[in-house]
């Protein structure tokens, strides 16, 4: 959620609602997160948003586009896929058309596209974002943070797995349906990361940075217990450790620290000069393994709701 809200904009603005966009469209709102994020330092919507610009209709998924005239100034996306939870929301306006209530008036069309049960994303958490979200009434909820250590000169053991568990990585087209079982089983209690389909596997290993040599998975004989996927962002000089996950059962053996490590040298061997990772805030568990690996805070991305 970026935005800076004030004093409703003079001219008329138009404010449409889509199931799916045109591939122009949809460039469309690519360039306009491209030229926000060179203002604000970090994209405004998730890698999993913009995925979803793409490709025709996604079930309970909507595109709200603003525009003044045939300019396009404000996108925000509705992701209502969350059996108990309300739907999840993230939105932008240009760096340009900023403190016109834009964004105000885009948080009150999500508003009433989501019948008043919002969750609403602000990447940064930056000041702007947070008055935004006291102007809709929305409430803290929740806090992601971004952690980050350097990987030159890592120093990290040689990692012991498990007895019986072996590592390779993964196989495109073989090792699908097997990760999905376990990714689902890891995080069922994470809606965001445990729902992933085949489609959203698809998107993901079909874009640019994709690399099945940084995709790590562990068996013990031939089932498939935990991964670590590791993404490399080659212009931010920035490795990933994108997702980690362990399938319940098979926890508490050392496995997931293995695992961390053997993705941190693989990064380091990539001569990425930093990691990075995203975890809950309330995750005490998983900040401490982190932070024991040498991670620090680097920033925090907020989520708000209502209260209904």
């Amino acid at each position: 959620m970026t935005s800076d809200d004030a004093a409703p904009f003079a001219l008329s603005r138009s404010i449409e609602t889509y199931s799916a966009l045109t591939p122009d469209q949809a460039d469309d709102v690519l360039r306009l997160l491209s030229e926000a994020a060179r203002t604000d330092g970090q994209q405004a919507v998730s890698e999993q948003g913009r995925l979803q610009l793409k490709g025709g209709s996604r079930d309970g998924v909507r595109h709200l586009l603003l525009t003044l005239g045939d300019e396009l100034v404000g996108y925000a996306q509705l992701e209502d896929t969350d059996p108990v939870e309300a739907p999840a929301a993230e939105l932008v306006v240009h760096p340009a058309h900023r403190g016109h209530g834009h964004g105000r008036a885009l948080g009150s069309a999500m508003l009433h596209e989501s019948g008043k049960r919002l969750r609403v994303w602000a990447h940064g958490g930056h000041s702007a974002a947070r008055h935004l979200a006291q102007v809709l009434g929305l409430t803290l909820f929740r806090e992601l943070r971004q952690m980050r250590r350097p990987l030159e000169g890592l120093d990290l053991p040689e990692p012991k797995l498990p007895d019986g568990v072996t590592v390779r990585t993964f196989v495109p087209g073989q090792d699908d349906a097997a990760w999905l079982a376990v990714n689902a089983a890891a995080f069922a209690h994470h809606p965001e990361q445990g729902s992933l389909t085949q489609r959203d596997l698809d998107d993901r290993t079909a874009e640019p940075w994709f690399d099945p040599a940084g995709f790590f998975l562990a068996f013990r004989g031939d089932e498939l217990v935990g991964f670590h996927w590791t993404k490399v962002h080659a212009e931010e000089g920035l490795g990933e450790v994108y997702v980690l996950g362990v399938r319940p059962g098979s926890q508490g053996g050392g496995l997931g620290k293995a695992l961390t490590t053997i993705g941190l040298r693989h990064l380091a061997a990539q001569r990425m000069p930093t990691a990075m990772l995203y975890v809950d805030a309330d995750n005490k568990a998983a900040v401490t393994v982190y932070e024991r690996l040498g991670f620090v805070t680097h920033e925090t991305d907020l989520m708000y709701r209502t209260e209904s």
